[in-house]
């Protein structure tokens, strides 16, 4: 008990020494308004990075990745490294991309919508294009 009696001075000053050196070392917090703006447009970025990703993320994206000698893992750290801007415009671009197929599908539709038309005015006898197709009398 008597050790501890000796040891409160020590003690106390090092706990004042102590919390007087964090009352000096510390800095104010300053609290600024955020903008709504700014918060939208942070979300935005965020979302157009995290689309990004998704479609490396798609099967049919990373095998034509590995096709071209890309790593996709690489494509990844390489979209994480861009900025802002260059995101915003490779996600408008993404965007803009047909859903899916490409000319050959369009070419095809309109193959067979012509097809189709043409059967149906040969049936109704105003062409007589096709010869397996038996006319309406009129």
């Amino acid at each position: 008990m008597s050790s501890l009696r000796r040891m409160k001075k020590p003690i106390a000053g090092l706990v004042i020494f102590t919390l007087s050196a964090f009352t000096i070392i510390s800095v104010p917090a300053h609290a600024v308004m955020i903008n709504t703006a700014e918060i939208f447009k942070q979300n935005q970025q965020d979302l157009a990075r995290e689309r990004i990703n998704m479609f490396l993320d798609r099967s049919e994206v990373r095998k034509n990745l590995e096709t071209w000698g890309e790593n996709p893992n690489e494509a990844k750290a390489r979209v994480d490294s861009l900025t802002d801007q260059e995101i915003a415009e490779i996600a408008t671009r993404i965007d803009q991309l047909p859903a899916g197929g490409g000319a050959l599908g369009t070419i095809l539709g309109l193959a067979v919508l012509v097809f189709i038309v043409l059967l149906i005015t040969d049936i109704l006898g105003f062409t007589d294009i096709f010869p397996f197709v038996k006319k309406v009398d009129k």
